[in-house]
This record gives structure tokens, C-alpha cells and sequence, in this order.
């Protein structure tokens, strides 16, 4: 194809991603109220044994939150549309290797981050109510809307990240980057890692949260591991086969 020709492909697949996320923006738009009682139910809860609300700061406050929400909800309900038109404008230009690497990456990564998410998800409530708990008797803790919904959004994006850290890994195995030696002689590092980031994620006042958000990173760690094994030892064999039949 010509240069034109990939410009208007472009632009066309451009089209088809805009025009999907617009009318899942629309979905998203009546999906609001469910999704962001949601959101907001921790506070609620914790309103009922101390002072927490959240805040509205000016007249255009609302419209705006519900506009930004619907987008995300938009791009997040269209997923497959939008991945499968940037994939399906890549993989033409990629050999049979490379498709492999890429479509098992794709494959194994989605549904790691979207398990991430729901882990994030799971933490949220936990979170607010230790943070909260700081606020000395007798005062209010005001949210600003917008705030508050950030902080939420953040948090469950970067356990969804650290889900699919991973596939990086063996994705980088794969790239021969690094080895499995390599992966597992780091192990220490890698569960300090883990350990400091669910931490972080889950406030020290919460272990049991924390421990339960580590098992399974340290578990996708140690099979990441195997995977990366698995395949050094069947391109090392494959290797001393070649040289067998040149020694021959």
C-alpha cells in the first residue's frame, strides 16, 4: 500500500473508533446514576459513623463529572471495537512471528488488566475508610466530586498496570531481552517490590488487604517465570539440534 493509501485507511479506522466511543459516551451518559452510586458508596457508608459527604464546588460541577464519566464509560464498553480496529491496522504490516507475540500478548493482557481492575475495585472502600478514619473527632471530611472520582479512576488503573507487568516480562523473554535466569534471580527484589507497592495501595492499617492484593502479583510473577523456563529451554534445544545436524 501507498503512503496514501495507510493515511486513508487511518483515517477511516479513526473514524469508526471516534464514531464508537461517541455512541458508548451516549450509553454511558443513562448508565451514570448506576455507576456512579457505585463509586460513591464508600463514602456513604462511612458517613454513617462519622461526618464524610461528598461536594459539589460550583453550579457546572455535576454536569462536568457526568460528562467525563461518560467517556470512560464510553471507551471502556467499546474496547473491542477500538482494539480491534488499531490491530487490525497494525497486523498487516507485522510477520507471523511478530502477530504471534503480539495477538498472545493482547490475548493474555486484557483479561489480566481488567482482574487488576476489579482487584483495585475491591480495595477502594477499604482504602477511603482507613484515609477517613486520620480526621480527627467531631470534623467533616469534605470530597470535592471531581477529586474524590480521580482518586478512585488512579487507583484502580494502577493495579490493573501491575497486573500486566508480568506479561511484560515475558514478553521481554520472548524478545530475548532477558532470560528466566534472569527473571528468578531478582525474585527478592521483585516481592520487595510487590510488597512495598500493595502497601502503598493498601494502607498499613489494612494487612490483611495487602497480603491478599500480593499473593496473587507474586503468584503471576513466579508463572511468568515459568512461561519465560519453558521457552529458554525449548530454544536451547532447539539450538543444540541445529548444531547437531551441522555437526553431522
Amino acid at each position: 500500500m501507498s503512503l496514501g493509501s495507510h493515511l486513508r485507511e487511518l483515517k477511516n479506522r479513526f473514524f469508526w473508533i471516534a464514531g464508537g466511543i461517541a455512541v458508548g459516551a451516549i450509553a454511558g451518559w443513562f448508565l451514570y446514576p448506576f455507576v456512579w452510586d457505585a463509586i460513591s458508596l464508600p463514602v456513604h457508608e462511612i458517613a454513617k459513623s462519622q461526618h464524610a459527604s461528598i461536594n459539589w464546588p460550583n453550579v457546572t460541577a455535576a454536569f462536568d463529572l457526568r460528562l467525563q464519566l461518560s467517556v470512560y464509560i464510553g471507551i471502556i464498553i467499546t474496547s473491542p471495537l477500538w482494539l480491534y480496529q488499531i490491530f487490525a491496522f497494525l497486523t498487516p504490516g507485522l510477520t507471523r512471528k511478530e502477530k504471534g507475540y503480539t495477538f498472545g500478548f493482547f490475548f493474555t493482557a486484557v483479561p489480566l488488566f481488567l482482574a487488576g481492575c476489579a482487584a483495585g475495585w475491591w480495595v477502594v472502600p477499604h482504602i477511603v475508610r482507613v484515609l477517613t478514619s486520620f480526621v480527627p473527632n467531631g470534623e467533616t471530611t469534605l470530597l470535592v466530586a471531581s477529586d474524590y472520582f480521580n482518586f478512585v479512576l488512579k487507583l484502580i488503573i494502577v493495579v490493573g498496570i501491575a497486573f500486566v507487568l508480568p506479561v511484560f516480562l515475558v514478553l521481554l523473554n520472548f524478545m530475548r531481552v532477558i532470560s528466566a535466569k534472569s527473571i528468578i534471580k531478582s525474585w527478592r527484589w521483585a516481592i520487595l517490590t510487590i510488597m512495598v507497592f500493595t502497601a502503598i495501595a493498601t494502607p498499613s492499617a489494612d494487612v490483611v488487604s495487602m497480603f491478599l492484593l500480593a499473593i496473587p502479583l507474586v503468584v503471576l510473577y513466579l508463572l511468568a517465570y515459568g512461561v519465560a523456563w519453558l521457552h529458554d529451554r525449548r530454544v536451547a534445544k532447539r539450538a543444540l539440534d541445529i548444531e547437531a545436524e551441522l555437526a553431522s
